[in-house]
């Protein structure tokens, strides 16, 4: 095992083969190495909150992972060239499947819901438009968090701080 895994990506025909990127993300398997191999001090990421954000971003992935292999869960992702994405996207042996953004603060809240709100969108316009078997709609979109609390949106999406995926 390396320091970097590949994480693939979700495909579904909710668009275009051309609109949707099919490339793999690579992802730290530990972000902290990352922190010290550059030599970051807490301090860094006062003035530094992007890559604080990717780093949280991996470990989020990475929780998700270890967390959701014990039921048969694997995490891929979700981007298309028209700039809408899910960090993550959790599938269940059963076919379930969540939507997931990680954000680290509450301002970046708003911008993640719209993302998982309008990929439902399309899938639910996707089957509307086709006649072959529909695609399932996701079990819940979720927003994984560093704040201190948890709670459902009026759109549906959870709000749920990271520390939660333990539990």
């Amino acid at each position: 095992m390396g320091i970097v895994e590949n994480l693939d990506a979700w495909s579904p025909s909710i668009r275009s083969r051309t609109a949707i990127r099919s490339s793999k993300k690579r992802n730290f398997v530990d972000p902290s190495i990352a922190v010290s191999s550059l030599g970051l001090s807490p301090e860094h990421f006062r003035q530094d909150f992007k890559t604080l954000g990717f780093l949280f971003e991996s470990l989020g992935i990475r929780d998700l992972k270890i967390y959701s292999s014990a039921h048969g869960g694997i995490v891929s992702h979700y981007q298309d060239r028209y700039g809408l994405e899910a960090d993550g996207v959790l599938h269940l042996e059963d076919g379930r499947y969540a939507l997931i953004e990680f954000k680290l603060g509450a301002r970046e809240i708003d911008e993640g819901a719209k993302h998982l709100c309008r990929i439902e969108q399309l899938i639910k316009e996707f089957n509307q438009s086709e006649s072959q078997v529909p695609l399932p709609l996701p079990t819940f979109k979720l927003i994984l968090t560093a704040q201190q609390y948890g709670y459902r949106r009026d759109d549906g999406v959870l709000v749920i701080p990271i520390g939660c995926l333990k539990d």
